[in-house]
């Protein structure tokens, strides 16, 4: 289990000559984290029309990326042990190009299979990268995992924005619009090889980090990584469809996901510096959670007139829940070793709890024919997410024994 798991030397502090190369590869690599997930959605109609794909079908296809995020996270300390982080990142990167690439080719099994080797693939580099930030960038962790998190909107943003006049300008080809995706992999793999050097030893020693499932403090932070991301996750997988069910058209319905997610580039900076200002982060997590259940009842059930005013509120309020979960995940570690290990159980316990989210909806939007009973499930997910935020955000360390093994 997570609490037992060994953590690689690569989680060793570490001298390096270039650490703005370093900063530029994870800025590259963070960019790739989305737009696997978010480029689907403005399309989802039209690959389900083109495939036969059920109602239930698509549900599964916005589900089961999630649903690895979380299944694969626990794999990411074993692999880092063995090989070390960075050439996992490495080599999972070229695993997610190779995912995009099947999920565009090869029909209905090559779109699931895809979808599922996408997801596998981020949820493993998701986990590693906090652990990475913590031990090269110790002092300015919070400003770092602002710029990670600045990053991670930033792809998605492009991808949900851009997918659809892509897809029109290859000849109206959603298999090509979805498969441009794997070329920003390739290119972020390029600018990552020079880290492989960092990692060559790291079988040589290794940590072992005991009692953080028995501790409360972790699964609220685990709590609180699960309960947002399954409310991101949601608008990665439906807002479009919401929307094009409240009269736009795919077009403009990927605009306005796209330009809610670039506002989150503002508030996923700014909120982890503000927030570690204060004395701990539970007023912060109220906030930013707030902003995010005001902009998604506004863009469910306010007139289409104000719907910018609403996708900019959601889009403060989403880029502050995540950047703070994955600060909370460095604040409340003493180490870079407890990090990774809190980083690989809030986010593998967290985001399978999170892909129970989109499928609510589907199954939801399914049973009642139209969207509005989906704000229930907003209004639950949101009220939970402060409850353990309110936990997660006080200014104390997991109680857990890290020692070499």
């Amino acid at each position: 289990m997570t609490s037992a798991q060994h953590i690689p030397t690569s989680l060793e502090p570490a001298t390096r000559a270039r650490p703005w190369l370093l900063l530029l590869g994870l800025v590259l690599v963070a960019l790739n984290l989305r737009p696997a997930l978010s480029s689907m959605a403005p399309l989802l109609g039209e690959v389900a029309r083109s495939l036969g794909l059920s109602s239930a079908q698509a549900g599964l296809l916005t589900t089961l990326p999630v649903l690895c995020l979380g299944l694969f996270a626990p794999l990411a300390p074993r692999l880092a042990r063995r090989f070390g982080s960075e050439r996992v990142v490495f080599g999972v990167l070229l695993c997610l190009a190779a995912a995009i690439a099947l999920r565009s080719s090869l029909g209905e099994f090559g779109l699931f299979a895809g979808t599922l080797l996408a997801g596998a693939s981020i949820g493993i580099i998701g986990v590693l990268l906090p652990g990475i930030v913590k031990r090269d960038f110790p002092n300015q962790a919070g400003t770092m995992t602002g710029v990670y998190t600045m990053a991670l909107c930033l792809g998605a943003a492009l991808a949900a924005g851009s997918t659809v006049p892509l897809a029109q300008k290859m000849g109206d080809s959603w298999s090509l619009g979805l498969g441009f995706w794997l070329l920003p992999a390739v290119i972020a793999a390029l600018f990552w090889l020079p880290q492989l050097k960092n990692g060559k030893h790291a079988a040589h020693a290794s940590y072992r980090v005991r009692g953080l499932l028995r501790d409360r403090l972790a699964w609220q932070v685990t709590l609180y990584m699960g309960l947002q991301s399954s409310l991101a996750y949601i608008v990665f997988g439906w807002l479009p469809s919401i929307l094009i069910g409240r009269g736009l058209s795919p077009a403009q319905a990927g605009l306005v996901m796209s330009g809610s997610i670039i506002v989150q580039l503002v508030s996923a900076l700014s909120t982890p510096w503000l927030a570690t200002r204060g004395r701990d982060q539970r007023l912060a997590i109220v906030i930013v959670m707030l902003l995010t259940l005001g902009g998604l009842f506004g863009c469910l059930y306010a007139p289409l007139s104000g719907l910018w005013g609403w996708a900019i509120l959601l889009g403060l309020g989403q880029g502050g829940t995540f950047s703070l979960a994955l600060t909370l995940i460095v604040l409340r570690s003493r180490d870079s070793h407890v990090a990774a290990n809190l980083s690989s159980m809030s986010q593998g316990i967290g985001y399978t709890l999170a892909s129970l989210g989109p499928f609510a909806v589907g199954v939801v939007h399914e049973l009642s024919g139209g969207w509005g009973a989906v704000g229930w499930i907003f209004g639950l997910i949101g009220v939970a997410a402060i409850v353990a935020g309110l936990g997660a955000g006080r200014a104390l360390h997991v109680q857990v024994v890290s020692e070499k093994a």
